[in-house]
């Protein structure tokens, strides 16, 4: 019989399998930010291609200067993003659905860092309201953030 956990990591686990779609399994690590804060779901994404962090509009910027013999770009259409961010926010609010059906606490904020070559996800997670209390910030400001703090370090 399945758990909780059970559903909560096959739900994260479609969310790195989407991310690594978008790159046809190409990339170093995946970062992976939801936020749930109420009537509102985000999901978002960026990558660590070629040593460089990179928002998953600008991949091909990270391979630009590789000698590629067989000149592969990523498509990162506009159609290709919206489809990603669809299925990751349909995968939240199964997240959220599920939370609910077991009676957990759903939470504000996952931040979820997907090693490719380890096969090593790990999360951190907030049950604090980051935002909605904040006349400022937004969710993208909340990803953003996380983006720049990520460049700085590059794992």
């Amino acid at each position: 019989m399945k758990v909780f956990e059970d559903y909560f990591s096959e739900l994260q686990a479609d969310m790195v399998a989407i991310c690594l779609e978008y790159v046809d399994n190409k990339a170093d690590d995946i970062f992976i930010y939801c936020s749930y804060e109420p009537k509102m779901y985000v999901f978002d994404f960026f990558y660590k291609i070629n040593g460089k962090i990179v928002h998953k509009n600008q991949l091909n910027e990270a391979i630009k200067d590789l000698d590629i013999q067989h000149n592969q770009d990523y498509d990162v259409s506009r159609e290709r993003q919206n489809a990603a961010l669809r299925i990751g926010n349909q995968n939240l609010k199964l997240i959220h659905k599920k939370c609910e059906e077991f009676n957990n606490e759903m939470p504000t904020e996952m931040k979820l860092h997907y090693n490719v070559k380890q096969n090593g996800l790990k999360g951190q997670y907030k049950y604090d309201l980051v935002y909605s209390n904040d006349d400022e910030l937004l969710p993208d400001d909340i990803f953003d953030l996380w983006f720049e703090e990520v460049k700085e370090t590059n794992l």
